[in-house]
């Protein structure tokens, strides 16, 4: 859908090749944010024996100085991640150390070691993997995303953070939950690579017809004064009933009017619904909807 519309605003004259090298480039930055969001949770729960050295080399260390607490920085999770091949080899690359902000590092784990989930965690004893997934995840939901100053040091690193914000929520918390078999170098699997890549070629080339299904359903509406975003998700949305066998409409129709109300305008959701809704009883009517089913698809 960027990708679309990138492209959308430079008037579609783009050379061959150039759409998919604009859709890989979208993809690499989603990868250098993700990384850097993982990176900087596993910074804030190290940064546990940080503090501890710093307050036991004072002059006058007092008893509570001495004993800081490490256990988040041996959070079994926390080290699952850090070991990960993938993430070592991403992070020696990416070098995200160099723009991480020490200060807000350090406030952010301030307001961790302050926090009920953090005394209630460093109080038991034992270790189990809801625990050690718990923290890192209230350390990301409730100490990185609500603080204004990481959202804007965010967006002084990744100019694409706006428009990534919802995915990468709904990305970090799907990998804490189940960071077994990622890998860090590429996010995306080949096949949803590939299926991608595929859409975005299928509705830069079957325009007309897309258009030809939706401008009749547009009635008052002048197709030059709709919203451009909007254009492009009903675009997307009719090529994926005509185009892609193993997609269910339903889930088309879901995605859509999701992806209308998160990134366009107010009564985009609703308006998208109404589109796509009319536009897939005409084609079922006309039989011109063919759907497979195939099991081990994971699109």
């Amino acid at each position: 859908m960027q990708t679309l519309y990138s492209i959308d605003s430079m008037n579609g004259d783009v050379k061959p090749g150039e759409a998919v090298g604009i859709l890989t480039k979208k993809i690499e930055q989603s990868r250098q944010i993700f990384t850097y969001l993982i990176y900087f949770i596993t910074e804030v729960a190290r940064y546990s024996e940080t503090d501890a050295r710093q307050k036991a080399s004072k002059h006058l260390p007092t008893a509570a100085d001495l004993n800081i607490n490490t256990k988040i920085a041996g959070n079994e999770l926390l080290w699952k991640i850090i070991e990960e091949s993938s993430f070592k080899i991403t992070v020696a690359d990416l070098k995200p150390a160099h723009i991480i902000d020490t200060e807000l590092l350090k406030k952010i784990y301030q307001q961790l070691v302050s926090s009920a989930e953090y005394k209630e965690y460093i109080e038991e004893q034992s270790r189990n993997s809801k625990t050690e997934k718990d923290i890192l995840e209230f350390i990301f939901c409730n100490l990185m995303l609500p603080d204004e100053d990481f959202i804007n040091h965010l967006e002084e690193h990744f100019i694409h953070w706006d428009d990534d914000a919802e995915m990468m929520n709904q990305l970090v918390l799907n990998f804490l939950h189940k960071s077994s078999h990622f890998n860090f170098t590429d996010i995306l699997s080949q096949e949803k690579r590939e299926f991608a890549k595929s859409l975005l070629e299928t509705v830069l080339t079957k325009t007309d017809i897309s258009m030809e299904l939706i401008k009749p359903k547009l009635k008052n509406w002048d197709a030059d004064r709709i919203a451009a975003l909007d254009l492009i998700i009903l675009q997307m949305g009719v090529c994926e009933f005509l185009f892609f066998e193993t997609i269910p409409t339903k889930v088309t129709i879901n995605e859509y009017i999701d992806l209308a109300k998160d990134y366009s305008t107010v009564q985009s959701g609703q308006f998208v619904n109404g589109l796509l809704d009319n536009i897939h009883k005409e084609l079922s009517a006309e039989n011109k909807i063919t759907k497979k089913i195939f099991k081990n698809s994971t699109i």
